[in-house]
């Protein structure tokens, strides 16, 4: 196993995980934060397959994604990519290797049942299940962070990319919003990083 991944995993993870990628020709670098993704996989113009993952994401939920990452490297080397990329056969290879990862030893308890729910139908990302999203940020470094659902009908918010926005109301799931320079609508989930402004 690359050693440099060691610190940014559970402890009990890494036997599991040095096995995965000893087996596996995947080439892992640790990036710095990128605000529009934890991680992703692309197979680069030589041939070789690269997975980079997000440094600031805490062990969970770095090993989630890592596992997330390399269910789409095996999709790619047993269907290429003649299947979608979150379809069912990465949701069946993503549950197959995240399944001997949930336990106690690996998992604490409060998050186990989160996880558990969400592999039952895994998305393209873990912050669309709302409470997954929240019980991995008890465990986040940065405890600053804001989001949508703390926030109060009129405020004014800023997202990742600057874009200022006015919150108008809570609908059923998401948050409706408007943008303050256009006035066009939009809306964001609960769990929506933000800025007060």
């Amino acid at each position: 196993m690359n050693s440099s991944i060691l610190k940014y995993i559970p402890l009990n993870s890494r036997d599991y995980l040095n096995k995965i990628l000893s087996e596996n020709k995947i080439s892992l670098l640790i990036k710095k934060e990128r605000r529009t993704k934890h991680g992703d996989f692309r197979v680069l113009k030589n041939g070789e397959c690269q997975i980079t993952i997000n440094s600031n994401l805490n062990s969970y939920r770095f090993l989630i994604t890592l596992i997330h990452e390399i269910a789409h490297y095996k999709v790619y080397k047993i269907y290429d990519k003649k299947v979608k990329p979150h379809g069912q056969e990465w949701k069946q290879i993503f549950k197959y290797m995240m399944f001997p990862l949930l336990n106690p030893k690996i998992f604490p308890s409060d998050l186990i049942s989160y996880v558990s729910n969400y592999i039952k139908n895994p998305k393209a990302s873990t912050d669309t299940d709302f409470n997954l999203s929240l019980a991995l940020r008890s465990y986040d470094f940065n405890k600053e962070k804001k989001y949508i659902f703390e926030i109060n009908n009129g405020s004014k918010f800023k997202i990742y990319n600057g874009r200022a926005f006015i919150l108008e109301e809570k609908l059923r799931k998401r948050y409706k919003c408007k943008e303050i320079v256009s006035g066009r609508t939009y809306l964001f989930n609960p769990n929506a990083e933000i800025e007060l402004v």
